[in-house]
């Protein structure tokens, strides 16, 4: 008999604590589902992706493209080729090898992070949607740029390599997507609005 009761005491407190905290367990498991199944298909996408006519894949061969046409436009001789050993593109400025565009540069992966913790705070289905669009389009411009800038570091700067590539330009694309978050939990998402 003590058991029993202990047992339904436990499953009230329980039931309570869900209760109390229904918005933050609500975000978790939505944060969760979405960038789960966002990363599934992106890994999918990754090994369905054969290389043969985008080397190493798509998006990163876009990045690389667009990286090299951004150098080749600010004055630079720029040109990007496939990497013969890796999965990658090498980045070429005026003849020397400065940097390569691998798979993590071309911010698919932030941005599913990005789209995961929107959609956990969601808010109307329209502001939600162009936010994540405006958003996504926000972090793939500013990670270009982020790209040239690096690469343009390197060739000029290439001792400072692992201050700009481990700490400077992560803590931007980082900032930006922490700073878009911000705005958007702020103004838009109605689960704050719930709250107050």
């Amino acid at each position: 008999m003590i058991d029993l009761v202990s047992i339904l005491v436990k499953t009230q407190k329980i039931k309570e604590l869900i209760t109390k905290y229904k918005l933050v367990i609500r975000f978790i498991v939505t944060f969760l589902l979405v960038y789960g199944a966002l990363t599934i298909g992106y890994f999918l996408y990754l090994n369905l992706s054969d290389g043969s006519r985008f080397y190493p894949d798509y998006m990163t061969n876009l990045v690389a493209h667009q990286t090299d046409a951004l150098i080749n436009s600010i004055g630079y001789e720029s040109k990007v080729i496939p990497h013969p050993n890796e999965p990658s593109m090498k980045v070429i400025i005026n003849g020397k090898f400065v940097a390569r565009v691998i798979e993590g540069c071309n911010a698919v992966s932030i941005i599913i992070l990005f789209l995961s913790f929107i959609v956990a705070f969601a808010g109307k289905f329209k502001t939600t949607l162009f936010y994540c669009f405006a958003g996504s389009i926000i972090i793939y411009t500013f990670n270009l740029i982020r790209i040239v800038i690096l690469s343009i570091g390197l060739y000029h700067y290439p001792w400072r390599r692992e201050l700009l590539h481990e700490v400077v330009f992560p803590l931007l694309i980082y900032g930006t997507v922490f700073l878009l978050w911000m705005v958007w939990v702020n103004r838009f998402s109605k689960s704050l609005k719930a709250d107050a």
